[in-house]
């Protein structure tokens, strides 16, 4: 996210002003999450990634080259946490109930159920860009800013990850 807002409190944070981490985090942790959620898929995970993310951050600030993309920088931190994650822990296997547990429930269930739906049939970028848009309630523009992609490409992307969600869905016959 190049935002000269953001570099100014990342520059504190640098020198040592620990308040301005506060307005680093809530401009940069929702891209970060996401991007862990993908490769997770377990929200419990993402969020205890998405600390040890900014504690890791934190420890190698002095790393960070200022004026580039730090929402980029933090999630690239972030995929490699979630991918040694998924190294140590090799996925359990789940039972029948819990891959389907969005069927035996009510609607609240379904919500993870449509998160690994886009996870699995969307590229890591849509999955991303939808969830940024349609789950964060950022604006396009806001989206395209984070990512530092064109607007016009965040709202196809956006477009096209949802006809696939739908036609998937539809698919699947889940109403």
């Amino acid at each position: 996210m190049k935002n000269s807002k953001l570099e100014q409190k990342i520059a504190a944070l640098r020198a040592g002003d620990q308040r301005a981490f506060d307005a680093v985090y809530e401009q940069t942790n929702r891209p970060v999450y996401f991007a862990i959620l993908y490769i997770v898929r377990d929200k419990m995970y993402a969020e205890d990634l998405l600390q040890e993310t900014y504690v890791r951050a934190l420890r190698s600030l002095q790393s960070y080259a200022p004026g580039t993309n730090f929402a980029a920088w933090l999630t690239r931190i972030g995929k490699n946490l979630a991918l040694n994650h998924l190294r140590r822990t090799k996925k359990e296997i789940a039972t029948d109930f819990d891959t389907d547990a969005w069927k035996y429930g009510t609607q609240e269930t379904q919500l993870p159920y449509l998160f690994d739906a886009a996870a699995k049939i969307l590229t890591e970028e849509e999955y991303e860009i939808l969830m940024l848009c349609q789950v964060a309630g950022y604006k396009r523009r806001e989206v395209a800013s984070m990512l530092d992609l064109p607007i016009g490409t965040v709202t196809w992307k956006n477009n096209e990850a949802l006809k696939k969600l739908k036609a998937y869905l539809e698919k699947e016959d889940v109403q």
